[in-house]
């Protein structure tokens, strides 16, 4: 580069620098932004990662109940029909009956607790899901006003500025929002 060209391009700089300080602050804020939309991003994939996690929890938790369901149903038929057959040992049938009934007690008080536990894995669901909507709606407004910050530097409009950063207020907004869902 020749000096006079690297006076010119010095004093464009200069003169860049004096017009642009505010683009300075304007490149600064869709920065933070961005890191707003990362951050934002990676709790709602955590979010969709737990909702799945808890479907696979309850869906596992429902065949249990339902396995133990049809072990005590065939267990039922089972001594439904012992009692209707005619047998010469009529103390042992009753002692297996009696045993039967103790078994299916304990079971029962087992399928309780396992259905409670399946309703309480699919409220974990619901919850996460909801969860991942409030960050999935925070991400978009976040991103769109990113977008619109970005506007600002081409066509020298502090209104898309402006807007960008309500649309963004509202993204964190909503993304936060996600923090009260119980």
């Amino acid at each position: 580069m020749e000096p006079t060209e690297i006076n010119e391009f010095s004093n464009q700089m200069k003169e860049a620098g004096e017009s642009g300080e505010p683009l300075t602050h304007i490149s600064l804020a869709i920065s933070i932004l961005a890191v707003l939309v990362a951050m934002v991003t990676v709790l709602g994939h955590r979010s969709h990662t737990e909702a799945v996690l808890e479907q696979a929890r309850a869906a596992d938790m429902w065949n249990h109940y339902e396995s133990h369901k049809i072990r005590s149903d065939q267990m039922t038929a089972t001594d439904d029909l012992l009692r209707f057959q005619p047998n010469s040992n009529g103390a042992a049938v009753e002692k297996k009956l009696a045993d039967d009934s103790a078994h299916q007690q304990k079971w029962q008080l087992q399928l309780n607790e396992e259905e409670k536990q399946g309703h309480e894995f699919e409220a974990g669901v619901e919850r996460a899901e909801q969860r991942a909507l409030h960050y999935d709606i925070g991400e978009a407004l976040l991103q769109i006003s990113v977008v619109l910050c970005s506007v600002t530097l081409f066509t020298r409009r502090k209104l898309y500025f402006f807007i960008g950063l309500g649309i963004g207020a509202g993204g964190l907004l909503a993304a936060a929002s996600a923090l009260f869902v119980h």
